[in-house]
């Protein structure tokens, strides 16, 4: 019988346990993955800890992202073969497939192609990242060349991905970190200014990166007691968009500068977005070649073993690491 992560408590990564469970069969539309590598997301971490907007019903399986080979079709999957290498893209509720595991269901629709030389490592700790700086940046934003953009927790695996992304579309992206130890790793790794937030004034430094006109995009995964500085360091007509409340679920909003400088205040989730086809599909359209040409790189972390989830939890948690984290089955 293959292993999965189930959840019976809300909790810390010690709440994560292997479990033994049956040969789950694809239903129309899904295939069985035989999972090779688990991307981790700190979505998985609300959705641990019971803080996500929808709460499981426990015990519940978990896991948004992983990459592997494909071992049964379910009925009307076209496209798709047995032993085709796959990676999932998030395209469905955090709860809804369970990909911490040996084997998951997936549904056909999320699912792109690895190429052969991509190993698996790299394959699941591509699509949240980049399909979530795409979707904020180009598809929300319409960021355009000359414009810039704040990036919050720029060390975290969508950080880095949206740091790319903005070179991509030509725009200037302003690195945030709570110390400047990250700073000549952000740099080298597309970041055009770097403000450790712990030991400058964010809004002064943005001012004076941007001869006092402030940014166009905030791109804010934080939220949290100092989310007002990202709010006052915004140029006028600018627009704040959050994805993640890394900080906490409450924000001191000043309403001030949001009426007298016309900003826009937008919240979005990644599966919002992708369960859309036609937006799916732009987004492979944008990441298939960056991906291929080298311009996007998934930046990875640390790579734990499946049976040493629990740690990888712990330091997904930590402020120590600098891109993905990724379990490998």
């Amino acid at each position: 019988m293959p292993r999965s992560v189930r959840i019976h408590d809300f909790g810390g990564p010690e709440v994560l346990t292997i479990e033994e469970i049956a040969m789950p069969l694809p239903g129309p539309g899904e295939v069985r993955l035989r999972v090779r590598a688990i991307g981790l997301n700190r979505t998985e971490v609300t959705f641990r800890t019971g803080r996500s907007a929808v709460r499981p019903r426990l015990p519940s399986q978990i896991g948004f992202e992983a990459a592997g080979t494909i071992e049964a079709l379910g009925p009307g999957v076209e496209g798709f073969a047995i032993d085709d290498r796959i990676a999932v893209i998030p395209a469905y509720g955090a709860g809804e497939y369970g990909f911490y595991g040996e084997v998951s269901l997936a549904p056909a629709r999320s699912l792109v192609a690895v190429p052969p030389a991509t190993t698996w490592e790299e394959a699941a700790a591509t699509w949240t990242a980049f399909a979530t700086a795409w979707a904020g940046l180009a598809d929300i934003a319409r960021l355009s060349a000359g414009q810039f953009v704040l990036i919050s927790a720029a060390s975290s695996g969508v950080g880095l991905a949206a740091i790319q992304m903005a070179r991509a579309l030509g725009a200037v992206p302003i690195a945030l970190t709570r110390t400047s130890s990250k700073a000549n790793e952000l740099y080298a790794r597309g970041a055009a200014h770097v403000i450790a937030t712990g030991e400058r004034d964010l809004v002064a430094e943005v001012k004076r990166i941007t001869d006092g006109k402030g940014v166009n995009v905030v791109f804010d995964s934080v939220a949290g007691p100092d989310f007002a500085q990202r709010v006052e360091a915004t140029a006028p007509g600018g627009l704040v968009i959050v994805y993640g409340a890394l900080g906490g679920a409450e924000a001191r909003l000043p309403v001030m500068p949001l009426l007298s400088r016309n900003l826009t205040l937008r919240g979005f989730g990644l599966p919002a977005i992708t369960r859309d086809d036609a937006k799916l599909e732009a987004l492979k359209a944008v990441i298939v070649p960056g991906l291929a040409s080298g311009a996007f790189k998934p930046a990875i972390a640390k790579v734990f073993r499946f049976d040493d989830i629990v740690a990888a939890h712990r330091y997904l948690e930590s402020s120590e690491k600098m891109g993905k984290v990724v379990v490998t089955v």
